[in-house]
């Protein structure tokens, strides 16, 4: 099994940054790609990237217009999200989620078996 632990989430104001972390520990090896999805009360999960554990290639989503990046320490197993200039609409459970599986794309919440208890992340304005 895989453990995620996600930090760094809290209260921001609009236009703040934001360095989301996870931590992966046990069945580390057999991950292929790590993300991130964020999900606002009454709203669904959405996808918001994901990078390859492999050779760091990263998936984008439709969200975020450039504002979040994602990066990974392959050697500690460590996953971060790096969030600019913040907005209200932001506001969401940040989670983050492993799968062991290959895709084209990764998008689909389905296709992670592994998930963090999620960190979350409030901006005011």
């Amino acid at each position: 099994q895989v453990t995620l632990v996600e930090s760094g989430g809290g209260l921001v104001q609009a236009g703040d940054s934001l360095r989301l972390s996870c931590k992966a520990s046990g069945r580390t090896y057999a991950i292929s790609v790590m993300g991130w999805f964020r999900q606002a009360p009454g709203q669904e999960r959405e996808f918001v990237t994901a990078i390859s554990t492999i050779d760091d290639r990263i998936y984008d989503g439709e969200f975020g217009g450039g504002r979040f990046a994602i990066s990974r320490d392959n050697a500690e197993n460590m996953l971060y999200l790096q969030m600019t200039n913040l907005r209200v609409g932001d506001t969401a459970k940040y989670y983050c989620a492993a799968t062991t599986y290959y895709a084209e794309t990764y998008s689909d919440e389905q296709l992670f078996d592994n998930w963090g208890q999620g960190t979350q992340v409030t901006v005011s304005s």
